[in-house]
């Protein structure tokens, strides 16, 4: 395999400037090209006559080229290419344009697969810059690849080609012959050399099928042996005899089943001698902060600090709030730590957290600064943890002897996905909302309903409610989306004429927000027209009207979330979502809005829609790409893969017996710097 890890400028044709351009798609090496793997394939067995050809599409055809015509420059300088073919019944012209290469491949008398788009009529027709083959290939499904500049889909077919040709060679298999058997898998030489040149449809489905189970395989692994590293023994176990039982009493509202069982699950992990690691996961409004407020209740009855990370500073002042209201009464000192803070403040905060005379920092980044010390933190709470980076998450956790982790996320996930993202985490989910909450009503509609939606908007601030406004985008550009600056003059002009405006959006400094958020919560501000800034952090009970402006740009999930910023108190509450795309999965996921506001349902159909990488808006979840895997669709082969993981690290929990050592590889590879072994 020596041949296959060597710069990949070695390979035949490829040379300095090409592996330079092979770099920018992350390949460097021959065994990195056999990973490269197609995007669809190109299948030229279902090829028609010319005769059948549908006009305006693409189409593939058998061609024998019968007479190469004199090449014409046109105006700027363009060389068009043509030559005259027949199917043996019908003729048909071949056009290429500034490919001399091309052109010049073809051969008179030969008879090539040829797909393009077919123009013309019923007497002439035209085939127009086609991608061919010569009839007697013996690879008719051919593979296509995600390009760059200065690499063609033949040149990377090419290299692949003989990157497959030293794999053959010498070949290599990650898997142990008894989990080939036992789950029906190919060998993996079978697979990639398949998967880029399959003999068959079905060829290409067990390649993909076994490629897809090792990533989902070494996924596996990695996020059970993170967990498995993050069980050694900490320091910070609690005394079970000490009680939350006063927090409880105290508290202005009665906790719900699902609250309260959340608290005796945290409480039952601190009092053991390994690391806590739990996700709290639970729908907009659940009361998760209740149930984390508990846990820091708990750990400063147990004289140990806590420490809630939150992504944004919004956030963050938030939980200050929340938690201070909860805690302080009881003699716990909550302190918030932001990067907005005065230098003389923050200095005056850290001070106090090193001496432990603050029992819960709450912040931002801030709190992860190498001069921020610890007396003795016991706790640590990442809110939206996929809003956080690994190393972000580790940095708080390397704070304490190995302290306690709890995660809370409002983000509904299915399980199917919580299990691959948070696989390392045990998971508790409050799955009931507070008494009193009334459900949300949702309306999709088109901008001719513009005026009637705000009517709706103008009758419920006259009764003394308010309202937001979400916009997608901050500034204008030549794009169509209502952007927030622009459409806070228009309605404060038009549609909100007469009624107190301010805006809020992710470009304003953190005083600039804070100003606004506090203006609004006291009611100085009767609609806040703003980004998703508002998607997290803002608890405004008297607002009870939302109206979501090109509502198709958002995800299923982040509707949901943005949508649960309204009915947080005791007033009847509507959510109407504006968009003129009429498409029907745009049809499809309105609908899903207007039907439901079961977060983990929502969330379901989410992933379906959009897949994993792109669940949460971004790709911040840490999640390792997958090249081959879906993890909407492959649920069995998930299933497989979760049994396998148990099976191997139940007889070798550190991948180190020889039989597992390809498997290591790749699971230090998938995982990078997020797993190390």
């Amino acid at each position: 395999m020596t041949k296959l890890f060597e710069s990949i400028q070695y390979l035949k044709g490829v040379g300095g400037a090409r592996a330079e351009k092979y770099a920018k798609l992350g390949i460097e090496t021959p065994y990195d090209l056999l990973y490269y793997i197609p995007r669809k394939y190109l299948d030229y067995r279902n090829y028609v006559p010319v005769s059948q050809a549908v006009l305006n599409e693409n189409n593939v055809l058998r061609l024998t080229v019968t007479r190469k015509l004199a090449p014409q420059r046109v105006r700027g300088g363009m060389m068009i290419y043509k030559a005259a073919a027949t199917d043996g019944i019908n003729d048909i012209l071949i056009v290429i344009y500034n490919n001399f290469y091309g052109f010049n491949a073809l051969k008179e008398g030969c008879e090539y697969y040829m797909y393009g788009k077919v123009t013309g009529n019923f007497i002439r027709r035209e085939i127009s810059a086609p991608q061919f083959i010569k009839s007697d290939d013996n690879v008719l499904i051919q593979p296509i690849y995600h390009l760059t500049t200065g690499l063609s889909v033949n040149i990377i077919r090419a290299n692949i080609k003989q990157a497959v040709q030293l794999m053959l060679e010498e070949p290599f298999e990650t898997l142990p012959k008894e989990v080939l058997e036992r789950y029906n898998l190919c060998t993996l030489s079978y697979a990639l050399a398949n998967i880029h040149f399959p003999s068959s449809t079905e060829a290409a489905e067990i390649a993909r099928d076994r490629l897809a189970f090792d990533e989902l395989l070494t996924l596996q692994l990695g996020m059970s042996m993170m967990k498995t590293n993050s069980r050694r023994k900490t320091s910070c176990y609690m005394d079970n005899s000490k009680s939350v039982e006063k927090y409880i009493q105290g508290l202005p509202f009665e906790l719900t089943e699902a609250q309260k069982n959340a608290i005796d699950e945290i409480i039952s992990d601190l009092c053991r001698d390994v690391p806590m690691n739990r996700l709290l996961q639970g729908d907009v409004g659940s009361g998760k902060t209740a149930v984390a407020a508990a846990a820091c209740y708990f750990a400063a009855e147990n004289d140990m600090q806590s420490a809630l990370m939150a992504p944004t500073e919004i956030l963050a002042i938030q939980h200050f709030n929340t938690l201070s209201e909860f805690l302080e009464p009881l003699g716990v000192k909550v302190s918030l730590l932001t990067g907005s803070l005065t230098p003389k403040k923050k200095l005056a905060v850290k001070e106090q957290i090193a001496s432990g005379e603050i029992n819960v920092v709450v912040g931002t980044h801030a709190i992860i600064q190498k001069d921020t010390i610890f007396k003795r933190l016991g706790l640590v709470i990442t809110d939206e943890q996929h809003r956080f980076g690994v190393a972000q998450r580790t940095a708080l956790a390397e704070k304490g002897d190995a302290p306690h982790k709890l995660v809370m996320s409002a983000t509904p996930i299915p399980r199917t996905l919580a299990l691959i993202i948070y696989g390392d985490l045990d998971i508790s989910v409050i799955n009931q909302l507070p008494k009193g909450r009334k459900p949300v009503s949702t309306y999709a509609v088109t901008g001719k309903m513009r005026q009637r939606a705000f009517n709706f908007v103008r009758n419920a601030l006259d009764e003394g409610r308010q309202a937001y406004v979400v916009c997608p985008m901050i500034e204008d550009s030549e794009s169509d989306l209502l952007a927030v600056k622009s459409y806070a003059e228009m309605a404060a002009n038009e549609l909100l004429k007469g009624y107190s405006i301010e805006l809020l959006h992710g470009k304003m400094n953190s005083a600039e927000k804070e100003k606004v958020m506090k203006r609004f919560k006291k009611g100085d501000v009767q609609v806040l027209i703003c980004t998703t800034v508002v998607e997290v952090g803002v608890d405004v009970p008297n607002a009870t009207v939302m109206v979501i402006e090109n509502a198709e740009r958002f995800g299923l999930s982040q509707l949901h979330q943005l949508r649960g910023r309204v009915g947080r108190g005791e007033y009847e509450s509507s959510c109407i979502l504006i968009t003129d795309n009429t498409g029907e999965e745009c049809k499809h996921r309105m609908k899903t809005m207007c039907k439901t506001t079961d977060g983990f349902k929502i969330s379901e159909e989410d992933l379906k829609l959009r897949g994993p990488g792109d669940f949460f808006g971004s790709k911040q979840h840490g999640l390792p790409p997958l090249k081959v895997a879906d993890i909407a669709v492959n649920m069995e082969l998930m299933s497989k893969a979760q049994q396998c993981t148990k099976e191997i690290l139940s007889v070798d929990p550190f991948l180190q017996l020889p039989q597992h050592k390809g498997l290591k590889m790749d699971t230090i590879r998938l995982f990078r710097k997020e797993i190390i072994g």
